[in-house]
């Protein structure tokens, strides 16, 4: 078997399935037997560190366990966030916020009855008609995801 880098290091969940995939492989073209894969298997669910799983594989020939298998990219990177987010979309997220500003002012400098507030409200509702729940906060619920995608 070639030399396992950091022997010592914990292995990940990630890891113990990959070896236990390895083992039945060797299972299904006849290397171990069912008795000797219920072993190996125990074996590699206690494995604590790549030494000890590697250990397991010292007498079988390829495949063996594929240490730090890269995650699936969840997005492109470099991509900002909010480039997942409609054209129209994102302008309206932006224009709503100033229009309430706008239509508050009105109503308080130029006397225009209460009424005038509905404009943006109504914008808000076809927007959520057309984009979902919660569209105008979409970005937001974009970056949080992004970051829980970095940390994590």
């Amino acid at each position: 078997m070639s030399e396992v880098p950091s022997p010592r290091l914990r292995i990940s969940d990630q890891d113990r399935e990959s070896a236990l995939t390895a083992l039945g492989e060797h299972m299904s073209v006849g290397r171990i037997d069912i008795d000797e894969y219920g072993e190996r298997s125990a074996q590699v669910t206690a494995a604590k560190t790549r030494g000890e799983l590697s250990g397991i594989f010292a007498d079988l020939p390829e495949p063996h366990p594929f240490f730090d298998a890269p995650k699936a990219a969840v997005s492109e990177p470099g991509k900002p966030a909010w480039a997942d987010i409609p054209p129209m979309q994102r302008i309206m997220g932006a224009l709503l916020p100033i229009l309430f500003i706008a239509s508050i002012a009105l109503i308080i400098t130029t006397g225009v009855t209460w009424w005038f507030i509905l404009v943006p409200i109504g914008i808000s509702a076809v927007g959520e008609g057309i984009w979902g729940k919660g569209w105008d906060n979409a970005h937001k619920k974009l970056g949080k995801q992004r970051r829980r995608e970095l940390d994590g």
